[in-house]
């Protein structure tokens, strides 16, 4: 922020999603962006996000999820929960939920004018286009030199790209408005 001359109207800071340093009915934005999927607590989440949004305050959260579950499942398929469970090793991930998860805990504290949208379909491209560079022969030469924890990465990618491909896994966009 100093170094492009915003220090006065912005400022950046690591914290604790579940226990943010900030006043209740701080924000009247609340922008989450791919920090969801890493929570392993996702209402301990959203009550966060509620909290340190000012009334009428606008909620949005952009993360990975898995597919909603039909009317008639009451779980996701034994194959998809396996992939599921092997990107969380890979990528040191918690359970997931849906986006229908999420609105259901918005719904319950109260969130007003809920919207949902799909935006798989924004990042599909740039999946692929980051796969096929990386088959390269400079990078498969770099990431063979870069070390397990890299490696694992990669190779959670190509279970996401699997996942991605069979509509197991969605980037969901939801959005509310905290209520007065």
């Amino acid at each position: 922020a100093q170094e492009q001359g915003l220090a006065d109207r912005a400022s950046f800071q690591v914290a604790d999603a579940l226990d943010m340093p900030f006043a209740s009915s701080s924000f009247d934005l609340v922008w989450s962006l791919e920090s969801g999927e890493h929570m392993p607590d996702k209402k301990r989440f959203v009550d966060e996000l509620f909290r340190v949004s000012m009334p009428n305050g606008r909620i949005i959260i952009v993360t990975w999820c898995h597919r909603d579950l039909s009317p008639n499942e009451t779980s996701l398929t034994k194959k998809e929960l396996n992939l599921l469970n092997k990107i969380n090793r890979a990528y040191y991930l918690p359970e997931w939920c849906s986006v229908d998860d999420y609105v259901k805990i918005l719904e319950e504290k109260g969130a007003t004018d809920v919207k949902t949208e799909d935006w798989s379909w924004v990042i599909a491209p740039f999946w692929k286009a980051v796969i096929v560079s990386s088959l390269r022969p400079g990078s498969i030469w770099g990431l063979l030199k870069s070390g397990f924890s890299t490696q694992r990465g990669a190779y959670a990618m190509l279970l996401m790209l699997r996942g991605f491909d069979m509509g197991l896994i969605k980037f969901g966009l939801i959005t509310c408005t905290k209520p007065k």
